[in-house]
């Protein structure tokens, strides 16, 4: 157990933003080992975790990472987003004030990564519907306005959780075919011109813990 080895066609870097509480650490969880922590505490800095995915004919390594939402921990944000092909903007739909900052995540966002990363505007805690202060419709229409995928998710009861994962990472993988029939080089495939390593084929690693056909 845990010998296994195999060749990854690409690796994909995912970020994780958003304030802290909204429940990224959890959705991470729940796509990568499907587990839910009802105690979970605030990230003290940078984690992340893999899976990994296939998609079409290509083994895609997923590497999603979350950091903490709380200020004091912003000033290791150029080096988080450094390579990230994607990135899930996630607000807690019954806390409008986790909403109404997305704009500034969309900024530092934008400030610190390349210009064509795929961005996911994500409504969590959908299982408390009742508490809900984002109406979708008002969620939705933004990330329309911005050029954003859109979803709700629930990490508690895994609404939409695999969804969210695999849609953004479809996307990263349709822009990163396009862009390899159009160059003549596909040995340096990448969505930006600074992040190479996240979308160059990998080379043979241990397999993460679950693998998804």
């Amino acid at each position: 157990m845990g010998s296994a080895e195999e060749d990854y066609n690409f690796v994909f870097k995912v970020v994780l933003i958003g304030e802290s509480g909204v429940g990224k650490t959890n959705l991470l969880s729940r796509f990568t080992r499907n587990e839910f922590n009802h105690d979970s505490r605030t990230t003290i800095g940078v984690e992340f975790s893999t899976r990994t995915l296939l998609l079409g004919d290509a083994l895609v390594k997923a590497q999603i990472w979350d950091t903490a939402g709380l200020e004091r921990y912003r000033a290791i944000t150029s080096a988080y987003y450094r390579g990230a092909v994607g990135a899930l903007v996630v607000f807690d739909i019954t806390k409008h004030q986790t909403y109404d900052v997305v704009d500034r995540w969309l900024k530092e966002l934008y400030d610190h990564a390349e210009a064509s990363i795929v961005v996911m505007l994500v409504g969590n805690k959908t299982d408390l519907a009742q508490a809900r202060e984002v109406p979708m419709e008002e969620a939705k229409m933004f990330a329309d306005n911005k050029g954003l995928l859109f979803v709700e998710t629930s990490a508690l009861d895994s609404t939409n959780v695999e969804e969210a994962f695999e849609t953004i990472l479809k996307e990263i993988f349709y822009k990163v075919q396009k862009q390899k029939q159009r160059s003549s080089q596909s040995n340096t495939v990448s969505l930006g011109s600074e992040s190479p390593a996240s979308t160059a084929p990998a080379q043979a690693e241990r397999r993460p813990c679950c693998v998804a056909l």
